[in-house]
């Protein structure tokens, strides 16, 4: 129960840097590049996504293996987190959708659909991709 409470908590950890990696480029994306909220979302997910993968495979679940080779184990993880994404860019738009002062803060809304995804992202990455409890050597 010990090394799951800290998967967990250095996943949040990872995830909250990503969170901040989403946030600054949507919101830049939006406040300076004057883009779509919608659309600005996919950079800001692959930035991020590609940041917390990095984040879990050096810390989280160092102790665990995919027993894949980076590349590899990098497209598995973006495509596992698809989910995560699904979620977090439904919780995104239905805030947009409902909330039209979010559209000049699209962080806000950002911030709200991590959050919700965040439990989902961990399962699936422990569960799926980092399954193995020891990293071969």
């Amino acid at each position: 129960m010990l090394k799951i409470s800290r998967e967990l908590g250095l996943f949040a950890m990872g995830g909250v840097g990503g969170l901040l990696i989403d946030t600054s480029v949507v919101q830049t994306l939006v406040s300076f590049g004057h883009c779509n909220p919608y659309l600005a979302r996919v950079p800001s997910f692959l930035v991020a996504a590609t940041f917390t993968w990095w984040w879990n495979r050096r810390y989280t679940f160092a102790a665990r293996s995919s027993g894949r080779k980076a590349h590899a184990e990098w497209l598995h993880w973006m495509g596992l987190m698809s989910l995560g994404a699904v979620i977090n860019y439904s919780v995104y738009a239905l805030l947009l959708l409902n909330i039209s002062a979010l559209h000049q803060w699209p962080a806000v809304a950002a911030t709200a659909g991590s959050v919700v995804a965040m439990l989902v992202n961990f399962l699936t990455a422990r569960g799926v991709l980092f399954r193995r409890s020891e990293v071969p050597r």
